[in-house]
């Protein structure tokens, strides 16, 4: 048999597996044919089409009440996007929904083009690469600040490996580098205890880092901050910006004005505006729900 031969059958062999796998339910994407004609890969978000995170038309409602209607969002990767709008607009619900804690009534919510992430659970999600830190820091208070970053590494948890683990140079270099990204190289030893309230909220976001994850959710991550905080958060952020994506909640317009480029508003559960942020403040809507006059 020639070559060729040996080619065009090997390419027949590949198809029909591929077509049964689609009848079976058995492809990558659970069934679902790989978004945009690519091929789902285990463990890889494909981010080919410019986009990491993508809802569409998200409905969700609590006691006949809609806390989110109709949301359509995307994220570009490496992007740091800001989410403003008043108390009740659905900031957290959003969130909530994106890390699988609450499951929509109606919608699409897609990690990359491929990952549909209303199939998997809250800690499937967290592994699959999307970190979230909520408004209050929690960090583990009577360790260090070096072993809170230790004990956030993706490693096996299990017993027997947990007593026998022992720090790598890969790992060591890790923990130092992620040290620098949030401010705390020099309080390595210091109790996370003893940490001001800024400096635990960078511990916290230096855990989730530890993890790599793709999408960090920031929900008011300068609330509670000096002034001297709230601008080295804000050099931070932009120090993540575009090794990962970032959506951040905040009421700081100080802040959002130094971190932004893209602001989206939401307000009764959608979106109402986006753009610049001077584009927002200027548009009348939201002046009217939220700015004020």
């Amino acid at each position: 048999m020639t070559p060729d031969l040996l080619e065009q059958g090997a390419k027949r062999v590949e198809a029909r597996m591929a077509a049964l796998a689609a009848k079976e339910g058995k492809t990558e994407s659970g069934g679902r044919a790989a978004g945009f004609s690519r091929i789902a890969t285990p463990g890889q978000v494909d981010v080919t089409h410019g986009r990491i995170l993508y809802l569409e038309d998200v409905c969700v409602s609590f006691d006949g009440f809609k806390a989110i209607n109709n949301l359509s969002l995307d994220i570009a990767p490496g992007e740091l996007r800001c989410i403003i709008g008043p108390n009740g607009a659905g900031k957290t619900t959003m969130m909530d929904i994106i890390t699988g804690k609450t499951r929509p009534d109606s919608g699409t919510v897609y990690f990359g083009s491929t990952i549909d992430l209303l199939r998997y659970t809250e800690p499937q999600i967290a592994e699959l690469g999307i970190g979230r830190k909520f408004q209050k820091p929690t960090v583990f208070e009577q360790l260090t600040v070096f072993e809170n970053l230790e004990l956030a590494l993706f490693t096996d948890k299990h017993v027997k490996a947990s007593l026998f683990f022992k720090l790598d140079s890969v790992q060591s270099d890790r923990i130092a580098e992620v040290l620098h990204t949030i401010h705390l190289a020099d309080s390595v030893l210091r109790t996370a205890g003893n940490l001001s309230h800024g400096q635990k909220q960078w511990l916290e976001i230096g855990m989730l880092l530890m993890q790599d994850p793709k999408l960090l959710l920031l929900d008011e991550p300068v609330a509670g901050m000096t002034d001297e905080e709230t601008e080295r958060t804000a050099e931070l952020f932009l120090s993540l910006k575009g090794k990962h994506s970032l959506m951040v909640v905040e009421h700081d317009m100080s802040f959002i004005r130094t971190i932004s480029e893209i602001v989206t508003v939401l307000c009764d559960g959608s979106v109402l505006a986006q753009g610049t942020l001077d584009q927002v403040q200027a548009d009348e809507r939201v002046i009217e729900v939220y700015l004020g006059r």
